[in-house]
């Protein structure tokens, strides 16, 4: 089932430019509206937890919420002294200065200050975390709840903060706070950009205190003092309080502190912000409105920029909609390549047929099986069927890290091993799989729960090329497809139910370290490592690739962690996104970008013309 509903609601098509219009105190048009279609729908505004980290809330979060730094148009990261300035005070040990603007403030008007990123760091470094989930591997109910509920738990994690152990340093107006890395970090500098959450909130939904400055006060002491009592019921908020998926009755769960604030919400179909006359940060609101139209359907987007009840589009791209898109007339279209790509993770540790445990702690005959299933993802197939006719020049990805084309790829693509899955040999492959299965012993069929978005058109023609080529070596695929506003928490937390996951990373930085998040196990597992995936070689190589400035030890360090992820069977990669964008050919200023937030890139710029 496709969802197409979204946008046959009323919109509020973008101002056209003609005559006078009437502009506010703050410079903001108040007669104009964008209205934009989006694939998922927001469901949480705490990007750094884990079910919040995703690019279906970032984007949202990147209109409604400033920070230290953005990225231009040529990714390059540029500094917002509006919002506040940092500064490296040392080198030996790496020390960082932050510093918060006197204007800095959320929307109901309470300040922004130290105490936002002295929460984050609680949040992401495990620090203070004294319990985890425990799970039931048949129901996925946790089975240790009296113990989570009485102790501390922080959802978040961040390799980079992590590496800053000790309590940081707030000075005596909290306007400003230092923190100091255990060891060097090479990316320190993409550490914190905008992703807070508002501390005074916390305080006054976890603590019961009504005043925001005494709320925020107890959160900061909390935090500092390592109060175990209160950490408890302030990180089981952190994790679980800012997520909704309509407007939430109490609006202090959605304050912001840019340019926009949040005004609606309805369910699955549309979100409206609203400019903030009381920003006084740089990147100001250049239109009154922002509206987002949730549609799954590509097409349906094109049809709706056609009627003009949207003014600006970034489906998934087709050809279908690559050629319905641009035979529109009054449309500016741009075609290129997105900072995502598709791939295929297995999960390691759910008792399910990848897991050693189902052998009886046997981890090569569940190693064989992995293999062997992902010999059988027809990734040649894919790219030639669902990507070339968007893009003649696609190519099947074969490196976890680097994007083909970007400096050292061919090379990390001849040495990671990932020649074992030559994807120009599909009959040779699905021979290779059963051998490995009758090999190991393994009786057939195996069955493999299969998770995705059922609502994404190019992902449900995937998985049916999948099954097909899976079964010809013996293994049965159980659909666990989800819809998209279900899919991400699925993904996140559901382990139990699926096996094997079908779904795009995309950036969000040009950091070295990115991916850490993804392979990382120890001494916390990454919050994008959703297969549990576990190889202390990986967490070594990881550690060392935090701390290198060579830009050949970090190739080399790379190459180490790949090497790994292809002979565990970690998974495949398929496919680098191609991209397709459409507006309305008066609305200027659209310059979208290749990592998120892609096309909401530059909002302030926006303008309607003609």
């Amino acid at each position: 089932m496709t969802v197409t509903g979204a946008l046959l609601f009323s919109a509020c098509s973008g101002t056209s430019g003609d005559g006078d219009t009437e502009t506010d105190d703050a410079g903001i048009n108040t007669e104009s509206a964008v209205t934009v279609a989006w694939e998922a729908p927001l469901n949480e505004l705490n990007l750094s937890s884990s079910n919040g980290n995703a690019t279906q809330n970032a984007i949202i979060n990147y209109v409604l919420n400033s920070g230290f730094s953005y990225y231009d148009a040529d990714l390059n990261l540029v500094q917002d002294e509006s919002f506040g300035t940092y500064e490296k005070v040392s080198d030996d040990p790496l020390t960082i200065k932050y510093t918060f603007g006197d204007d800095t403030k959320w929307s109901d008007g309470t300040p922004v200050d130290a105490t936002e990123l002295l929460l984050d760091w609680a949040g992401q470094s495990g620090k203070f975390n004294t319990v985890e989930a425990e799970t039931d591997p048949e129901t996925g109910e946790v089975t240790n709840q009296a113990e989570v509920d009485a102790g501390v738990y922080f959802d978040g994690s961040d390799p980079g903060i992590a590496l800053i152990s000790q309590n940081p340093e707030i000075s005596e107006d909290n306007k400003s706070i230092t923190v100091v890395y255990d060891k060097p970090f090479g990316d320190w500098e993409l550490s914190w950009t905008n992703e807070f959450v508002p501390a005074h909130v916390v305080g006054q939904k976890a603590l019961g205190i009504e005043d925001a400055e005494e709320a925020k006060a107890a959160v900061r002491d909390a935090i500092l003092n390592n109060d175990t009592a209160a950490l408890s019921k302030i990180s089981k908020f952190w994790n679980e309080g800012f997520q909704f998926t309509s407007l939430p009755e109490d609006p202090s769960l959605y304050v912001s502190n840019g340019a926009y604030t949040l005004e609606d919400y309805k369910e699955n179909q549309y979100l409206t912000l609203k400019a903030n006359p009381d920003f006084k940060g740089k990147n100001k609101g250049s239109v009154d409105t922002i509206t987002v139209r949730y549609s799954e359907d590509p097409m349906a987007q094109v049809q709706a920029l056609e009627n003009g009840e949207v003014d600006l589009i970034g489906p998934q791209a087709s050809a279908d909609v690559r050629t319905a898109l641009e035979a529109l007339d009054g449309v500016e279209t741009h075609s290129g390549i997105e900072g995502t790509y598709e791939h295929v993770d297995l999960v390691f540790q759910n008792k399910g047929p990848f897991d050693p445990q189902t052998y009886g702690g046997d981890a090569e005959k569940a190693k064989a099986v992995r293999q062997a299933f992902l010999l059988t993802i027809p990734r040649q197939t894919i790219v030639d069927n669902l990507i070339k006719p968007l893009n003649p020049d696609a190519e099947v990805r074969n490196s976890n890290i680097l994007i083909p084309g970007s400096p050292n790829y061919d090379q990390m693509v001849a040495e990671n091993g990932s020649d074992f899955y030559d994807p120009s040999k599909a009959a040779e492959n699905i021979e290779k799989a059963k051998q490995l299965l009758a090999d190991a012993g393994v009786a057939t069929p195996v069955k493999v729960r299969f998770a995705y978005n059922n609502e994404n058109t190019r992902r449900v023609n995937e998985l049916a090329l999948i099954t097909d080529t899976a079964s010809q070596a013996g293994f049965e695929i159980v659909d666990t497809g989800r819809p998209a506003a279900e899919w991400g928490t699925l993904l996140a937390t559901g382990q139990d139910q699926y096996d094997a996951s079908l779904f795009g990373w995309q950036s969000t930085s040009t950091a070295v370290t990115e991916s850490d998040a993804n392979f990382r196990w120890a001494p916390n597992p990454g919050v994008n490592n959703y297969g549990q995936y576990n190889n202390p070689a990986v967490d070594a190589a990881l550690d060392k690739l935090q701390v290198s400035t060579d830009p050949e030890e970090q190739f080399q360090l790379q190459l180490e962690v790949e090497k790994n992820l292809w002979a565990d069977g970690f998974g495949v990669t398929i496919f680098q996104f191609p991209a397709i964008q459409g507006w309305d050919e008066n609305l200027k200023g659209v310059e979208s970008i290749t990592i998120s937030p892609t096309i909401f890139h530059g909002f302030w710029n926006w303008t309607f013309e003609g």
